[in-house]
C-alpha cells in the first residue's frame, strides 16, 4: 500500500510552507537619518568673542554714564578778552578725568560778565584759568616780557600782582651816572620758570608810551627789576 503525501491547503497550509521554506530574504534597509552637520571651531570662537566684546562695551558705556558730571562748556566761540555772556555758555554731562580741573555747572552764573582769558571754541570745556575778572593789558598799558638772569631779579620769587620798578643798568659798559638811570613802574602779570642757566622770563604791564624804550633796554640785557612793598 502506497503512502500518500498530503499537501496542506488553506491558510494553515501556506503558513506551514513559509515556515518550511525559511524566512524570506528582505532587502537591505536604507538609512533615512539626516547627515550630521560638521562643527566649525573657528566660527564658534568668533561668536564667543563677539559676545564678550559686546559685554565689555556695555560695561564701559554704563561706567562712563555713571561717572559723567555736569560741567560748563562754551556754546559759541568767544575771543580772548571778550565779555562772557549767558548765552555763550551751556551745561553738558561728560566723563571727566579727576586730574582735570573743570568748572562745575553750579558755577555757570558766576562766569557771566567776566572776560575770556584765552580764545574759547564752541564745545570746549571751561577750566578756571580760561576766565579772568580782568584782562591784561588794560587800556593805555602794554605788557612786555623781560628775560632776567641772576642779579637782575630779586632773590624773593616774584608773583602775579607784584608792583615792581624796572631800572636801566650799565650792562658791560661800566659805571653809569645817576642822572642816566631810568626807572619805569609796572605790575607783574606772569612769571615763567627759570631755565638751567637761572634765567627767568617775567611779563610786566607798564605804560604803553614807555614800553618801546623798556623793550630796547631789555633786549640789550640792561635792566633790573626791583620789588616794591607788598603791604597794602
Amino acid at each position: 500500500m502506497k503512502n500518500l503525501q498530503v499537501t496542506p491547503t488553506g491558510e494553515s497550509g501556506a503558513r506551514k510552507q513559509q515556515v518550511a521554506a525559511g524566512p524570506a530574504t528582505s532587502e537591505k534597509a536604507v538609512s533615512t537619518s539626516p547627515p550630521r552637520p560638521r562643527r566649525r571651531p573657528m566660527l564658534i570662537l568668533a561668536s564667543v568673542a563677539m559676545v564678550l566684546v559686546g559685554m565689555v562695551a556695555s560695561a564701559w558705556a554704563y561706567s562712563s554714564l555713571g561717572s559723567a558730571q555736569p560741567v560748563v562748556v562754551a556754546r559759541v566761540d568767544v575771543a580772548r578778552g571778550a565779555v562772557i555772556t549767558a548765552d555763550a555758555l551751556q551745561v553738558a554731562r561728560v566723563g571727566v578725568d579727576p586730574a582735570l580741573q573743570v568748572v562745575p555747572a553750579g558755577e555757570l552764573d558766576s562766569l557771566v560778565g567776566q572776560r575770556a582769558a584765552v580764545d574759547l571754541k564752541a564745545g570746549q570745556l571751561l577750566v578756571p584759568e580760561a576766565v579772568a575778572g580782568e584782562v591784561f593789558p588794560h587800556q593805555g598799558m602794554s605788557v612786555i616780557g623781560l628775560t632776567l638772569g641772576p642779579g637782575q631779579v630779586p632773590g624773593t620769587p616774584l608773583t602775579v600782582g607784584d608792583r615792581v620798578r624796572i631800572a636801566s643798568t650799565p650792562g658791560a659798559q661800566g659805571d653809569v651816572h645817576a642822572e642816566q638811570i631810568k626807572v619805569f613802574a609796572g605790575v607783574v602779570v606772569e612769571v615763567g620758570t627759570a631755565d638751567t642757566s637761572g634765567n627767568v622770563t617775567v611779563s610786566v604791564e607798564i605804560a604803553a608810551d614807555q614800553a618801546p624804550e623798556v623793550a630796547v633796554w631789555s633786549a640789550a640785557g640792561r635792566v633790573a627789576v626791583l620789588l616794591e612793598s607788598r603791604e597794602a
